[in-house]
């Protein structure tokens, strides 16, 4: 959903990047299964030890991925779905322009899906906190462009 609206304005968002952008976000926390189980279901604040085991799975995940060239572009949406716009994400720090689009756009659905969703380490926020989240990370955590197009989509009820 989100990608197709934003296909108005961008011509870089064609057949292939939607398709890449399907394959990405299908498997995109794949490297979790290099992350112990004790790390994944923990019930409290992860250690900053552990902190740093979870920040690998991105990584992880482009790795099990990157012997299938045709993923190229998909790959960047697994590996980079934790960078952040600020600069301040994981693994390598990219910031506003120099993240895929894909990882932007998985960033946002991720999120999302993960705050209205019950964790073992917390319960589901409620979706008006989750929108006042987003909106108060537009430009920090998330790209800008891609949170409009994600809020219309709310506000039509698509999400």
């Amino acid at each position: 959903g989100i990608a197709k609206l934003m296909r108005k304005e961008y011509v870089t968002i064609n057949n292939k990047f939607l398709e890449d952008l399907r394959i990405a976000a299908l498997p995109h926390d794949i490297g979790k299964i290099g992350i112990p189980e004790k790390i994944l279901n923990k019930e409290g604040p992860l250690t900053p030890e552990e902190w740093e085991k979870m920040k690998t799975h991105p990584v992880i995940g482009a790795s099990i991925l990157q012997s299938i060239p045709e993923l190229d572009y998909a790959i960047l949406g697994v590996k980079y779905h934790h960078e952040r716009y600020d600069g301040k994400g994981y693994p390598e720090g990219l910031s506003d322009g120099n993240i895929p689009m894909n990882a932007a756009i998985i960033a946002v659905a991720d999120s999302f899906d993960a705050m209205t969703t019950d964790r073992p380490y917390r319960k589901a926020w409620d979706k008006n906190e989750v929108i006042q989240y987003l909106h108060s990370e537009s430009g920090k955590h998330f790209d800008p462009k891609v949170l409009d197009v994600f809020f219309e989509l709310l506000e039509r009820g698509v999400i």
